[in-house]
C-alpha cells in the first residue's frame, strides 16, 4: 500500500501494511455515556470515522471497534444524582451519543462493546496478570497492576519510569506499591448502588478503566491487531495502561500502530468537561448543520489541534455552501460512479490522504474541482467532485436542499418563501417595481438570496 501513518509509537511516519492483507483490524476508545457528548469528543470520533472510510475506500475490509465504557465513578454518581438505574442513564445517554454523531455523518462502527457485557473477558484478563506475578491484590479487596515489573512500561509516552512517577502522590493507605500502578478491580464500597456491584474471585466490585479496553480488543478483534485509535488525552495513562495489561498477559505487541487526534480547544485550553469550557454537539446543531460541522473540522489535520468558534463554524458553512454551489444545476445522474484514480484530481486527493489522512489538502483538491465545474460545467468534473467528497463524508445531499435549508431551530418555510418570489415576479410583470424591491429587501431580512435567470428566479440561505 501506499498508505503512510504517524505512529505514536514509534514517532514517525510509516507505510502502512495490514496483518491480514486486505482486512484492517482496528480498535478505538470510545465515550464514557454520563452526559451529552462535546464537541471535542465528535472531533475523536470524526477523525477515525474518516480512517475507516478511507481504508474502505482504499479497497480494504475494516473491522472497527469503538467501545462505550458503561460503568464507571461518573456514570455511578451521576445516576444516584438522578435517582435512576446506571442501565437507563446509559441507554438514555447512549441513544443521545448516537443520535447527535448521526447528525454530523459519523458512521456506527462494526462493533459498539459496552464494558459491562465484558466484565467476564476482564476478570480473566486480571487472572492471567496475577498469575504472572503483574497484579497483587490489597488489603481493600482492590487488585492493582504492578508497572515496575511490566519492562516495556512508558514506550508509548516516551518517558522514564522515574520521569512519569515524578508529580505522582500516593494516598493515605490505598494500598499501592507504588505511585505508578493502576487499579485493575474496584472493591464495592457500602455505599455504591447494587448495580455497580458485579461478583468477582476477588470479591464484589467493578473493573478499573483501563482493563475494559484491553478485554474488549482482545475479545473482538485478536491479542494483536493493526490501529489503536484515540485522544490525545489518552496517551498516558490509559493506553500506557493497556499495553502494559495485554501485552504483559499476551506476551505479543497489543496493535502494530497507535494513533491519536489532536485537541479541540476553547481560547487555546482543551474543550473539557472538567474545565467547563464544552460546548454540546446537540447545543452546537441548533446554530449549525452537521455537515457544516464535519466541514469545519475536516478543514485541520486529524493531529493538530485548532480552536472551536463561531467564526471558524462560519466560515467552514460558507465553504461548503461555495462546493454545494459548484454541483448546483449541474443534473448528475444516480448511476454509481468509480473514480479514475489515475484522474490529475483524483491522484493528488488520494496522494493527501495516503499521506497520514491530510483531510486540508484533499479538501483543497474539492475546491480546485469546484473552479472547474464553475467554469465549464462538465458532468464528469461534478462527479468527480461530488465522490471525492463522498470519501469524507462530504457533498452527499441534493445541492437545492443543502443550499435551502436551515439548521437546528432555523426552519426554513419554504412554501412561503415561494410565495413571495411570486409575488415578486407579479409585481415587476405589473411594473410595480417599488414593490418587488420591497419583497426582495424582505426576502434578504429573512436570509433568502435570490438568483434571476431567463429560466426564472430561485434561492437559497444566505
Amino acid at each position: 500500500m501506499s498508505l503512510r501513518i504517524f505512529n505514536s509509537l514509534s514517532r514517525q511516519l510509516e507505510t502502512f501494511s495490514p496483518i491480514d492483507p486486505g482486512h484492517v483490524r482496528m480498535y478505538v476508545c470510545g465515550m464514557t455515556i454520563y452526559d451529552y457528548c462535546h464537541v471535542g469528543h465528535a472531533r475523536m470520533m470524526m477523525s477515525f470515522d474518516v480512517v475507516q472510510r478511507w481504508l474502505r475506500a482504499s479497497g480494504l475490509q475494516v473491522t472497527y471497534v469503538r467501545n462505550i465504557t458503561d460503568i464507571d465513578d461518573k456514570i455511578i454518581r451521576r445516576a444516584v444524582e438522578r435517582g435512576i438505574t446506571i442501565r437507563q442513564l446509559t441507554d438514555e445517554m447512549t441513544q443521545a451519543m448516537h443520535a447527535d454523531i448521526a447528525a454530523l455523518g459519523i458512521e456506527p462502527p462494526t462493533h459498539e462493546p459496552r464494558a459491562t457485557e465484558y466484565v467476564g473477558q476482564m476478570l480473566n484478563l486480571i487472572g492471567q496478570l496475577e498469575a504472572k506475578g503483574l497484579a497483587y491484590r490489597t488489603a481493600h479487596g482492590d487488585v492493582n497492576y504492578s508497572v515496575r515489573k511490566f519492562p516495556g512500561y512508558g514506550k508509548l509516552s516516551g518517558k522514564s519510569l522515574d520521569q512519569l512517577r515524578a508529580g505522582e502522590r500516593v494516598a493515605v493507605d490505598d494500598g499501592k506499591q507504588d505511585p505508578l500502578d493502576f487499579v485493575l478491580w474496584k472493591a464495592a464500597k457500602p455505599e455504591e448502588p447494587q448495580d455497580a456491584k458485579y461478583d468477582s474471585p476477588f470479591g464484589a466490585g467493578r473493573p478499573g478503566w483501563h482493563i475494559e479496553c484491553s478485554a474488549m480488543s482482545c475479545a473482538l478483534l485478536g491479542e494483536q491487531f493493526d490501529i489503536h485509535g484515540g485522544g490525545l488525552d489518552l496517551q498516558f495513562p490509559h493506553h500506557e495502561n493497556e499495553i502494559a495489561q495485554s501485552e504483559g498477559a499476551s506476551g505479543k505487541p497489543l496493535a502494530n500502530v497507535w494513533m491519536h487526534n489532536g485537541f479541540l480547544n476553547v481560547d487555546n485550553e482543551k474543550m473539557s468537561k472538567s474545565l467547563g469550557n464544552f460546548f454540546t454537539i446537540r447545543d452546537v446543531l441548533k446554530s449549525y448543520d452537521g455537515e457544516t460541522i464535519r466541514f469545519f473540522m475536516l478543514r485541520v489535520h486529524y493531529r493538530s489541534p485548532f480552536n472551536y468558534s463561531d467564526a471558524g463554524l462560519d466560515d467552514a458553512r460558507n465553504g461548503l455552501r461555495r462546493l454545494y454551489t459548484a454541483l448546483d444545476g449541474v443534473s448528475l445522474p444516480d448511476a454509481p460512479f468509480d473514480i479514475d484514480w489515475a484522474h490529475p484530481q483524483a491522484a493528488r486527493f488520494k496522494a493527501a490522504m495516503d499521506e497520514d489522512i491530510n483531510t486540508p489538502i484533499a479538501v483543497s483538491v474539492l475546491f480546485d474541482l469546484a473552479a472547474e465545474v464553475n467554469r465549464d460545467r462538465a458532468v464528469p468534473t461534478a462527479r468527480l467532485l461530488k465522490a471525492l467528497a463522498g470519501t469524507l463524508g462530504l457533498l452527499q445531499q441534493p445541492p437545492r436542499d443543502y443550499l435551502q435549508g436551515g439548521a437546528g431551530d432555523d426552519v426554513i418555510d419554504a412554501a412561503a418563501i415561494e410565495a413571495l418570489i411570486q409575488a415578486r415576479a407579479d409585481a415587476k410583470k405589473a411594473r410595480n417595481f417599488a414593490e418587488a424591491d420591497r419583497i426582495r429587501a424582505e426576502l434578504t431580512a429573512m436570509g433568502i438570496e435570490l438568483k434571476d435567470s431567463a429560466q426564472g428566479t430561485t434561492w437559497v440561505k444566505a
